[in-house]
C-alpha cells in the first residue's frame, strides 16, 4: 500500500482533479444543464484505463466542479457518485482488456451510460426539472438520449486522442506518465527505432 501512494501518484490525482474542476468551471451554466451539456472535462474520465489515482481524483474535481450547479446538493453529492461508479468500471476494463482500440471503447462506454442513467434521476426525479415536457417521463428519456450523445462526444471524440497520446509517452518513456516501472531495454529500444531515434 505503502508503494501506491507516491508523490507522483498523488501530484497526479492533483492535477487530474484541478483540470476536470477547470474544465467544467470554465463553461458555467452550459455545464450542468444535462440537456446538451457542455462538458469537456468528461474526456478525463478515460483516464483510469491508466492510472488507479484517477478514480478518487475525478470524483473530487467532479464534487468541486459541481459546487456551482443549479441542481444544487443534489449534484453536488450524486453527480460524483456518477463519476466514482463509472471511474472504478473503466479502470477494471483497463485490467482486462489489453487491446487499445477494445479498451477506450469498453472503459468509455461506463462514463457515457451511468452518467445517461443517474444525471437525469437527479435533474429530473429530484429537483423536479421538467425540461418543459410536461411529463417526467419523457423529460428523463429525453434528458437520457441527450446525455449519451453528448457524454459519447466527450469520452470518444476527445477522450481517444487523449488515451493515444499517453500510450505514446509511455512509450517513449516520459516518466510523468508512467508509474516509476522501468521500460525493458528491449522494449525501450524497439520504441527509440519506432521513433527514428
Amino acid at each position: 500500500m505503502k508503494d501506491f501512494f507516491t508523490t507522483k501518484r498523488i501530484c497526479r490525482a492533483g492535477i487530474i482533479a484541478a483540470l476536470y474542476v477547470a474544465l467544467t468551471c470554465s463553461f458555467g451554466a452550459i455545464g450542468y444543464s444535462g440537456f446538451l451539456e457542455i462538458r469537456p472535462a468528461e474526456a478525463l474520465c478515460i483516464l483510469p484505463l491508466f492510472y488507479a489515482e484517477a478514480i478518487p481524483a475525478l470524483f473530487i474535481g467532479c464534487m468541486l466542479g459541481n459546487l456551482i450547479s443549479q441542481f444544487g446538493i443534489y449534484d453536488i453529492l450524486l453527480g460524483p457518485v456518477a463519476t466514482l461508479i463509472a471511474a472504478f468500471a473503466t479502470y477494471g476494463m483497463g485490467r482486462l482488456i489489453k487491446n487499445h482500440i477494445a479498451k477506450v471503447a469498453a472503459g468509455g462506454i461506463f462514463p457515457v451510460l451511468v452518467n445517461a442513467f443517474l444525471v437525469p434521476v437527479i435533474i429530473v426525479v429530484l429537483y423536479g426539472d421538467h425540461m418543459g415536457y410536461g411529463s417526467a417521463a419523457i423529460a428523463y428519456w429525453t434528458c437520457f438520449a441527450s446525455l449519451v450523445v453528448t457524454q459519447s462526444l466527450w469520452v470518444y471524440a476527445l477522450g481517444s486522442p487523449l488515451y493515444y497520446f499517453i500510450c505514446k509517452m509511455r512509450k517513449k518513456g516520459v516518466a510523468v506518465f508512467l508509474d516509476g516501472k522501468k521500460i525493458p531495454a528491449e522494449k525501450a529500444e524497439s520504441s527509440a527505432e519506432n521513433n527514428g531515434i
